[in-house]
């Protein structure tokens, strides 16, 4: 547009220049007509001129808003690619808060294991001081005996003394006259009173001694005697798993692991551990949260016992100090959603429940499913202090809840019930697990 108005102002001025020449201001009509042509000319001329001004300062307006919109634009891409960062950064650092709150409990649970140790130190050295002194005193008391008998037996020297000056008076005056009955008995007496005396205590350290042999063989009696573990005869095991010793590259992964989501569970196996403590059984960790499912136990101040966990922190204390002594055990683990419900087995008798635990949760598909290891992060982050030593034998997960008799049926080897989801059979070894078929316990060692 501001070509055409410049186009058409120089068209309007040629025209003008040319009627100019040719016009002649012969009266003054003709100049009067002339001038005004001019005037008129320089009107448009204005005109045109303000247009053309008005034109130029939209143009710039226009392009000014293109431009602002345009960073605008940039500015909305910005913030939208800052904000997407940050919240990636705060993802990140949620999962690194919960890592480092799980390192912060592994580290107070090895603080605390390390102060029972040294309470227990100290109780040790408390009680060889008591052992010490109870020594410092028996030996005061035998040296305090050994001057009564050194007593004793100056009384006795003194006595037999006075009895033999007796005695001598007495032959004395035997020659001049017949021994008096009267005197003899008190000799005789005198004489025989200290042989008394030596029988009765000989009596008395025959009797102790005695009754030291009773009580010793009464002992022996009341001392239990080891009795063949019943389980050993039972069959229907499948398969078994030997984790050797305390390392992290010792552990077994079931794949594909669980297909579909979970809201009840049935986990039954036979356990065997020569360790003080029950290690981590069973370990189900997912991206965003690796405590999925756990059956956690470490070496920690309480051996005894170990932590079921669904959807961390949610837990349960469950009592395991019945397994740990070297012979095979069979556990059985249920949790039901439906009410938060949960039982622990162990040899077919019921040793724990509770509800509300974790009522309404759902165990989701797709994570890691790794046994004899606990997962800090997916497939890894162990820890040798959580590892399994012993053997796992019949392994089986179910993915309803067992009821009792079905319980008691798989631990006396009647097979396994309908519904198995996962078994051994479907176990990838790492490290130094060794897997070994069986069908019968007493053949799986």
């Amino acid at each position: 547009m501001l070509l055409a108005v410049s186009a058409l102002q120089h068209r309007v001025g040629d025209v003008l220049s040319g009627h100019s020449s040719l016009v002649q201001c012969n009266d003054f009509c003709s100049c009067l007509g002339v001038l005004q042509f001019r005037r008129f000319q320089e009107v448009t001329l204005m005109r045109l001129q303000g247009i053309a001004g008005n034109y130029n300062i939209s143009y710039n307006i226009d392009t000014r808003f293109q431009h602002l919109a345009k960073q605008y634009s940039g500015m909305v891409s910005a913030l939208n690619e800052s904000h997407t960062a940050l919240q990636g950064d705060l993802d990140h650092l949620k999962i690194w808060m919960k890592k480092l709150q799980k390192k912060t409990r592994k580290l107070d649970l090895k603080i605390s294991s390390l102060e029972e140790s040294v309470s227990k130190q100290s109780q040790q050295r408390t009680g060889e001081k008591q052992q010490q002194e109870a020594i410092s005193s028996l030996h005061a008391s035998s040296s305090s005996l050994q001057k009564e008998l050194v007593n004793l037996q100056e009384a006795s020297q003194s006595q037999a003394t006075k009895l033999g000056a007796l005695e001598h008076l007495l032959q004395s005056t035997a020659h001049k006259e017949a021994l008096s009955p009267q005197h003899l008995p008190a000799t005789q007496l005198l004489n025989q009173a200290p042989q008394g005396k030596q029988l009765e205590a000989e009596g008395s350290q025959t009797q102790s001694l005695k009754k030291l042999h009773t009580k010793h063989r009464q002992r022996k009696k009341l001392t239990p005697q080891p009795t063949e573990w019943f389980f050993l005869v039972f069959c229907n095991v499948g398969s078994m798993l030997l984790f050797p010793n305390v390392s992290t590259e010792n552990f077994a992964t079931l794949t594909p692991g669980f297909k579909a989501s979970l809201y009840e569970l049935s986990l039954c196996s036979w356990v065997s551990t020569p360790s003080s403590y029950l290690g981590t059984i069973l370990s189900y960790a997912m991206e965003e949260n690796d405590n999925k499912l756990v059956l956690h136990g470490r070496n920690a101040r309480v051996h005894g016992s170990i932590h079921f966990v669904i959807g961390d922190p949610a837990f349960r204390e469950l009592p395991v100090g019945q397994l740990l002594d070297s012979r095979w055990h069979h556990l059985c683990i249920i949790w039901s959603s439906v009410q938060g419900q949960y039982w622990f087995y162990v040899n077919r008798r019921l040793v724990s429940m509770g509800s509300k635990f974790q009522k309404g949760y759902v165990i989701p598909p797709g994570g890691s499913l790794i046994l004899g290891q606990e997962q800090d992060v997916v497939g890894g982050g162990f820890d040798p202090s959580e590892a399994f030593v012993g053997h796992l034998a019949g392994l089986a997960i179910w993915n309803r809840a067992l009821s009792p008799g079905e319980v008691s049926g798989i631990a006396t080897g009647k097979g396994l019930p309908h519904g198995v989801i996962l078994t051994l059979a479907d176990i990838s070894l790492h490290g130094g697990v060794q897997k070994v078929n069986c069908t019968c316990l007493e053949h799986c060692l």
